[in-house]
């Protein structure tokens, strides 16, 4: 007996104002339905003070009127309702009644939640207590702090006061309340659900004296007077429209009255005992007052400026929708898209009552309009995304899959499946299964996943020791990605559209589900990969930007360029063409230069001065790679370096785009060529290298394009060396060879070391390029090579000792020239590919003058195409082969063709 006068004397306080009416709600305590838990002591007395039942009785403090008003019922009403957020200051508040005051229509009907973050700090206050801390005290004056402060701030006179009284006896009966579970050390649902509703019945006060202030009949109504729910055992409730019904047509003939402040969250069951909508709730009241008074609209103000088409905190070019349908907008909800309660939509169906969902901090937003579509919607709107609405996703699930041979044709399998998942109590967000019914998969929240496997491991154990069960696998790390529309799957095209934007985004989808209403179509991904294909299916419904993230490797002379052409075209790329080209990083062979959302390429020498680092290869790409918000990436090699290159696999085998001038992968050892290509085929990654053998020439795209409709190649022949056609050109006169390749270094045509151009061995890497694309499987070493290096200048120590002692060879090319032009021929260094007898070669050839090959002037390149088509007037070529600003051009031109296949506007 030991604590039973404390609960007594907890309680004394609350007794003491039971029967106090005013013009705000009191709490009384009378004995019914609510129990407190069973307490250690077994006193008859103490389990009576503990089982008394708390309930509220309200009033406006005005004698009811005995006139009878009927209820009118229809499109004079509007219905509104403000979330916690819009109530969060008294400012706020204010802003909510000059709404109310603002709108003309004949009645309306106001659903408000408790102020910013009361709810949560409700709860607290029960955990607190039946944890049996203390400091439940102290946070309860906190709420009463809040409230007292916000009431002072908006409301004068008696409304001030006679909230403010009734507020402190709201508090002292709490108190005894808290007290009462705080020695128990435990709180039933039904005592929770009263405690935590105490913060709508404050706010609904305060919003109805402000408005009543500024002139309009205003009551309050406490929703658990008028709501009556049935509890379903899963967290959720029923309406009971009928008894809600005449409980609002008794509340309206004592209250009658063109506005209502009603509270939002709070309602009762059929016994009067104080109850819920559980979580998120007031969206639902809302719904639900609205179908009891046949409102023409009921409105949902919050802070966002409608539905968006996705998360924009995910996707940035998310679009406000303005139009939802019923179904569109409750699959959204249901996957996980901050809209609605997923049960607000089901009252206002029957009735086609809207929902329109406003911005309180937006005013000019027109927001987001949920109702029946018409009947030409459909006929009248074009483009994808008329049939898919918009995107949402749900994180941290995990897909378990039991499969096995002796499932199939098996009655009872999926039922045993999920009774078993029904009595772990977990939540199936999704299913999948296979027509032959050889496996079912399905979604539950990962948190759960355990639970659920033991238990269809126990279910089944028999079937899995016989093996007619293979295995309940659970796959963990997992989002759904739901896409939703009205009838977009049975519009051609869609489901295409939305698995090759995954593909294109190297997306792995895991799972699918697409239910016959053809509301959504539903894909489990890995949850790393979430947002990503979130903004890739996004962007290509929507054409929105096509956004890629790139990383330059080797800022030179070609990729400074490039960076510089990037830098002049980005704004132009962005407005007419929607593509988003964005630099994340810049690798040099010390340094690098790395940044989140892109580097600004006007000043990109002066960052990596300033904020470079030591380059890291791999985290390098990671960095580019990393960025989840950005669904496609590409790395640009503009070095010949073969160690970069040897990344190539790795980097396209983990979705990353590749484009290069750098020769050394594709004229590389044979074996490696041919993993690197097949990989390339069998997946959406794609690795374009057209720089390699023309700079800005469409040498391999032309050759692609013959290849691809039919064509037959014969032979390719070519001048592929812009600084050996510059030569050549211009050995002419009484100019020596010697004199021809100084000026040439002079002007910037050869490499530092004129050898690497004269040794041709630049001419073979190319021509193995091409022999590969039409299928010959040479290696390097196959291609005979003439070089123009004399054999004792192999050795020479230094490009200057070269250059010193190469007149003494000019006799040599001076007779091979004399030789050609007594024949009435030129001479031309040239690289071949002779398909037919599956040879190349490079070597020094002798044309007429009357030849394509003899008609070139500077450093240009000319390439010739002999195929089964062409082959009488060989397809030709021609153009600069060489320099930064071409080269540069051609690597430009891949990554728009890249942006294309991902999606980009041509």
């Amino acid at each position: 007996m030991g604590f039973a006068p404390s609960i007594s004397h907890s309680l004394q306080g609350l007794s003491s104002t039971a029967l106090s009416r005013d013009a705000y709600p009191t709490t009384k305590i009378c004995p019914s339905h609510l129990s407190l838990p069973q307490c250690s002591p077994n006193s008859k007395k103490e389990r009576k003070l503990l089982s008394l039942h708390i309930c509220a009785s309200v009033t406006d403090g005005r004698q009811p009127s005995l006139e009878k008003v009927p209820f009118p019922k229809g499109e004079s009403w509007s219905v509104h309702k403000f979330g916690g957020t819009c109530m969060g200051s008294s400012q706020r508040i204010r802003n909510v009644a000059q709404i109310i005051i603002d709108d003309d229509s004949e009645r309306k009907l106001v659903v408000v939640s408790a102020m910013s973050k009361v709810t949560d700090m409700m709860y607290d206050l029960i955990y607190k207590a039946q944890s049996r801390d203390a400091s439940y005290i102290a946070a309860l004056d906190s709420v009463l702090e809040k409230h007292k402060l916000t009431a002072v701030d908006l409301l004068e006179g008696d409304d001030r006061a006679s909230f403010l009284l009734a507020l402190d006896n709201d508090i002292n009966n709490l108190k005894a309340m808290l007290r009462a579970i705080y020695i128990a050390g435990h709180a039933t649902e039904s005592f929770t659900e009263f405690v935590v509703g105490h913060g709508e019945l404050w706010s609904a006060q305060m919003l109805a004296s402000l408005v009543r202030k500024n002139g309009v009949d205003c009551n309050w109504m406490d929703a658990r007077d008028v709501l009556i729910v049935n509890p379903t055992g899963s967290n959720q409730v029923d309406p009971d429209y009928l008894e809600s019904e005449k409980r609002f047509d008794n509340w309206f003939l004592q209250n009658p009255s063109k506005t209502i402040i009603a509270t939002g969250f709070i309602a009762s069951t059929p016994q009067n005992i104080p109850t819920t909508l559980k979580r998120d709730g007031s969206d639902f009241s809302a719904a639900i007052m609205g179908a009891l008074v046949r409102a023409r609209q009921v409105t949902i103000w919050t802070d966002v400026d409608g539905v968006y088409s996705a998360d924009p905190r995910k996707v940035s070019e998310a679009v406000v929708l303005k139009t939802l349908s019923y179904q569109e907008a409750w699959e959204m909800s249901y996957f996980g898209a901050n809209v609605l309660h997923p049960r607000t939509i089901i009252p206002v169906m029957k009735d086609n009552i809207p929902i329109l969902i406003r911005n309180i901090f937006n005013l000019s937003a027109p927001g987001t309009m949920i109702c029946r579509p018409s009947v030409n919607e459909f006929e009248d709107s074009q483009g994808m995304e008329s049939f898919v609405k918009g995107f949402a996703t749900i994180d941290n699930l995990a897909l378990v899959n039991v499969e096995g041979t002796g499932m199939a044709g098996v009655p009872g399998t999926a039922g045993a499946i999920f009774s078993t998942v029904k009595d772990v109590g977990a939540n199936v967000i999704m299913i999948s299964q296979a027509s032959s019914e050889h496996s079912v998969c399905f979604a539950v929240p990962e948190k759960e996943v355990d639970a659920v496997a033991a238990a269809l491991q126990s279910r089944f154990r028999q079937a899995l020791e016989a093996g007619r069960i293979s295995q309940v696998a659970v796959i963990r790390n997992c989002s759904i990605l739901a896409a939703v529309g009205q009838k977009m799957a049975s519009t051609p095209g869609v489901s295409a559209t939305l698995f090759t934007a995954l593909a294109k985004a190297n997306i792995n989808v895991r799972a699918i589900a697409q239910g016959c209403s053809e509301y959504n179509i539903t894909v489990v991904v890995k949850r790393e990969d979430c947002v990503k294909a979130l903004r890739a299916v996004h962007s290509r419904f929507y054409l929105s930007r096509t956004t890629i993230a790139m990383g330059i490797i080797g800022p030179g002379l070609i990729g400074g360029t490039l960076l510089d052409q990037l830098r002049d075209q980005a704004a132009v790329l962005k407005e007419q063409f929607n593509i988003d080209l964005r630099v994340m990083g810049i690798a040099g062979s010390r340094r690098m230069l790395l940044s989140d959302t892109g580097i600004d390429l006007s000043r990109w020498r002066e960052l990596e001065k300033e904020m470079g680092e030591v380059a890291e290869l791999g985290k390098f790409v990671q960095n580019v790679h990393g960025n989840h918000f950005i669904p496609n990436t590409v790395l640009v090699d503009c070095t010949s370096d073969a160690g970069i290159a040897s990344h190539y696999y790795d980097w396209l085998r983990r979705g990353i785009h590749v484009i290069t001038p750098n020769k050394k992968a594709n004229s590389g050892p044979l074996d490696q060529y041919l993993r690197l290509r097949a990989l390339q085929r069998r997946s959406y990654t794609h690795y374009f290298y057209e720089a390699t053998v023309g700079a800005g020439l469409p040498i391999i795209s032309t050759l692609q394009g013959l290849l691809e409709t039919g064509d037959k190649i014969l032979k390719i022949e070519g001048i592929f060396s812009g600084t050996l056609s510059y030569i050549f050109n211009n050995l002419i006169g009484t100019q020596s060879f010697s004199e021809v390749v100084a000026a040439a270094k002079e002007a910037g045509y050869t490499e530092p070391d004129p050898r690497d151009d004269l040794s041709g061995m630049d001419v073979a890497r190319k021509v193995i390029i091409l022999a590969r694309e039409c299928g010959l499987e040479l290696e390097l070493s196959d291609i005979p090579v003439e070089s123009l290096v004399p054999e004792p200048l192999r050795v020479s120590a230094s490009a200057e000792e070269f250059l010193q002692l190469l007149p003494q060879f000019d006799q040599d090319m001076a007779n091979k020239r004399q030789d050609a032009e007594d024949a009435g021929e030129v001479l031309r260094y040239v690289g071949v590919v002779d398909v037919d007898s599956k040879k190349g070669a490079v070597e020094l050839g002798r044309y007429k003058k009357d030849h394509p090959f003899a008609q070139l002037s500077g450093s240009d390149n000319i390439i010739a195409f002999t195929t089964e088509r062409y082959k009488d007037q060989p397809l030709i070529v021609r153009g600069p082969g060489a320099g930064a600003q071409v080269t540069a051009g051609g690597i430009f031109s891949d990554i728009l063709r890249l942006a294309s296949y991902l999606g980009a506007p041509s």
